[in-house]
């Protein structure tokens, strides 16, 4: 055989298994996560979520950023098992209760989660993690945030009184 026949077939067998594994997707997240289960519907409905809390203007939303795949990944790599539990606990009964195609009635009962601690707990968590997320985003960094590397300028000149 061939050596660059060879070599061409085993880059042709690598690629169909890379392209294979990723057709075989079970339906989860389109992030790795370790100790979560979020399924494809979740993530849908966390990028909705993350869209009513973080609207399109003239700024990008939320699901545009991505910001639910940020509160997905820093819940899995960050919180504690714990805090994981109470998250996907409050996650699954808030997801029964909220339609995200009216949003007037979303943001109502949103702010009307006090005594409900898993719920409660959920949001927090997500408010916070997508507030972070948007605050550290590329769209925040090169846009809004303007960098100057000195403070201020340097006036010399300023007479001090004494």
């Amino acid at each position: 055989m061939n050596r660059r026949t060879a070599i061409k077939q085993f880059f042709i067998i690598a690629g169909g298994l890379t392209i294979l594994s990723s057709c075989l997707n079970d339906g989860g997240a389109s992030i790795v996560l370790n100790k979560l289960k979020i399924s494809a519907e979740d993530e849908q409905f966390l990028g909705d979520l993350a869209n009513i809390l973080i609207p399109k203007s003239d700024t990008p939303g939320g699901k545009d950023l991505n910001l639910h795949l940020f509160v997905i990944k820093m819940v899995d790599d960050c919180e504690s098992p714990e805090s994981q539990a109470k998250f996907v606990a409050g996650f699954n009964k808030l997801r029964k209760q909220l339609n995200l195609k009216n949003s007037k009635e979303t943001e109502t009962t949103l702010a009307g989660l006090k005594g409900q601690t898993d719920e409660k707990a959920f949001f927090e968590t997500f408010k916070s993690r997508a507030i972070q997320g948007y605050m550290n985003s590329e769209y925040v960094m090169k846009n809004k945030v303007i960098y100057k590397l000195i403070p201020g300028p340097y006036n010399g000149a300023v007479k001090v009184k004494a």
